[in-house]
């Protein structure tokens, strides 16, 4: 429960090792160490939760079929994917590739959503210098991510 409990505390209130090193009474290395580890089961959740439901590219939703703003262009399509920065604490010594347009380190994060806007794909953790089809295509080789594909025909 503490392992959580520093973990969302520090990804919650975008709070420093060493606030959480006073806050919770550990050393530095162990607060490191329990972060690390608790994003690691995070990651490993991603695949499992985010992901889209069964039998759930059968069928148009009914806002897109119906709507000709979105019909007949979008009838073959599964949701949307778009990239975004993430601001990130990073060790200063690995910020240059991260650090974004304003001067912070960010992580690009390409999520893909479905029609509801519910997530169905997440895959963080990408320099700032990736370009999105770079993400993309990754996403697509790497088998063990689970990326969503549609129903073949």
């Amino acid at each position: 429960m503490e392992k959580l409990a520093l973990s969302l505390y520090i990804l919650g209130n975008r709070e420093s090792n060493s606030n959480a090193t006073e806050r919770f009474q550990r050393s530095g290395e162990t607060v490191s160490r329990i972060f690390i580890d608790i994003l690691h089961i995070f990651g490993r959740m991603r695949i499992n939760t985010i992901k889209p439901t069964e039998g759930q590219f059968e069928e148009v939703p009914n806002h897109i079929r119906h709507d000709t703003r979105y019909w007949p262009h979008f009838k073959d399509c599964i949701g949307a994917i778009n990239g975004t920065h993430i601001k990130a604490c990073i060790s200063p010594s690995y910020q240059i590739p991260y650090t974004g347009r304003k001067g912070e380190p960010t992580q690009n994060i390409m999520p893909a959503c479905d029609f509801n806007m519910c997530f169905i794909f997440a895959f963080p953790g990408w320099e700032r210098t990736a370009h999105d089809s770079r993400i993309f295509l990754q996403a697509l080789r790497k088998q063990e991510l689970k990326f969503p594909h549609p129903p073949l025909g």
